[in-house]
């Protein structure tokens, strides 16, 4: 019977850890249904795009203070969980403090006291997210594209997070207490548990005091297995996906898009005088032709367009500097990026319940994103450039409107007269190529 915390602590371990890697497993699973990209290239310049905007947090300090907070709820929650290590390693075997021994009792209490202050640090930024999202009544994040689960998600991450650290101080709290009495082992130092806690803590009994200890450790492992299983379902999946995004970000200017290579090999041919156009292509070089041209749906999206909907943490940042979005028109590049996870979670749901994907008669053009969405956007690059972890919601309007133009003839009629005056007269505008210098003339 001694033995039956470690137990019950190696089955929720395990179970945790299993269904965070089956989860994780499904994402990867679902962005795999995009089609290759090479995104290899440059390295070292993709490691330190990685390490500057990933972890170093450079573009959210663009506003000081919304940064400044992300970066202590970013920094300190991470940081602390690498208490876990302690965790598992005491519920396992049945030791106290396990990295007490380990650093030896000086360097232990400058890493706990590290600890409590990073902890106080995330209760102020949560706290004032909290506030700030829900009765200060910022713009981009009280759209109504963001009420319902959008809202509720958030908030139920920043409660868990509060749970979480509250959790974490009423264990040192209450720890503090029983070292004082010389019933624990006098290891850690706890600042802020010790200063706030400790006195409340005093006038309880000792058993009351382990209970307290015993109840806050339970809680703070159990709900680091929750929250860590609640990333599936959740937008906060950027804290471990945000790494990958910012390594496969499109390092190329902003504004240079990408071209068919069918397409352009075709206009080589034509504007070529030696060349054969019904000549047999040479051997060993197959013949390019995209099955389809752009994206009708999330299979005609790249890997990488599927991770940043993945990615995407619904801030907002790049719907707020969006000009359609401004001026009233019906774009959200934010809402583009949920509207393909929406789609690509709809589609997983599909491959689970048969085995492999089964046409359900719905498409991400239409069923999800409107062409008057698609067509209200100027591609500015605004979204791109806001982004804090670079993803680029641009990339999916292109392809979508690429499908539009090159599948289904259905582009505006402004622009199919432009097309057609190009075709014709090599120029935007309804004349004669005869014509096109008279300018010059006056």
């Amino acid at each position: 019977m001694q033995y039956i915390d470690n137990i019950i602590f190696l089955i929720l371990l395990v179970a945790g850890f299993g269904l965070f890697a089956k989860s994780l497993q499904k994402i990867y699973r679902n962005i795999r249904l995009g089609h290759e990209i090479n995104r290899n290239d440059r390295k070292s310049e993709r490691w330190s795009t990685m390490a500057r905007v990933a972890m170093g947090q450079s573009k959210m300090v663009k506003r000081p203070v919304a940064g400044i907070l992300h970066l202590f709820v970013y920094v300190g929650f991470i940081i602390i969980n690498i208490e876990l290590i302690e965790i598992i390693v005491d519920g396992l075997f049945g030791t106290h403090r396990f990295l007490a021994t380990v650093l030896g009792n000086g360097f232990y209490s400058f890493f706990t006291a590290t600890l409590e202050i990073l902890a106080i640090l995330v209760v102020i930024g949560v706290v004032v997210f909290f506030i700030r999202r829900n009765f200060y009544g910022v713009k981009r994040l009280t759209m109504k594209e963001l009420f319902g689960w959008p809202k509720q998600d958030a908030n139920w991450i920043l409660i868990i997070e509060f749970a979480l650290m509250m959790a974490f101080f009423k264990m040192n709290g209450a720890e503090w207490v029983l070292q004082q009495r010389g019933l624990l082992p006098a290891h850690g130092s706890f600042p802020i548990s010790a200063t706030v806690l400790g006195p409340l803590f005093s006038g309880f009994s000792d058993g009351f005091l382990f209970f307290i200890e015993k109840g806050a450790w339970w809680f703070h492992f159990v709900g680091i297995l929750f929250f860590m299983n609640y990333l599936y379902y959740s937008k906060h999946l950027h804290i471990i996906l945000a790494f990958p995004s910012t390594w496969y970000a499109n390092l190329n200017k902003k504004g240079k898009f990408n071209n068919l290579e069918s397409v352009t090999k075709e206009i080589r041919l034509m504007m070529d005088p030696n060349a054969d156009p019904y000549a047999a292509p040479a051997e060993g070089e197959a013949e390019a032709v995209p099955s389809k041209f752009g994206a009708e749906d999330i299979f005609d999206l790249n890997q990488v367009q599927l991770l940043n909907a993945y990615s995407c943490t619904e801030c907002g940042r790049c719907t707020s500097v969006c000009p359609a979005n401004i001026t009233g028109k019906k774009l959200s590049p934010r809402l583009i990026l949920m509207k393909t996870r929406d789609r690509l979670e709809e589609v997983g749901r599909n491959i689970d319940k048969n085995g492999k994907f089964v046409d359900d008669g719905k498409k991400l053009l239409n069923d999800y994103i409107t062409k008057e969405e698609l067509w209200a956007c100027t591609t500015c690059n605004a979204c791109t450039e806001a982004c804090p972890v670079l993803l680029d919601p641009l990339s999916i309007i292109f392809e979508m409107r690429r499908f539009l133009v090159m599948e289904q003839s259905a582009a505006p009629q402004e622009l199919n007269l432009m097309m057609t005056n190009v075709e014709n007269n090599a120029a935007p505008w309804q004349y004669n190529q005869a014509d096109r210098l008279n300018w010059a003339n006056d």
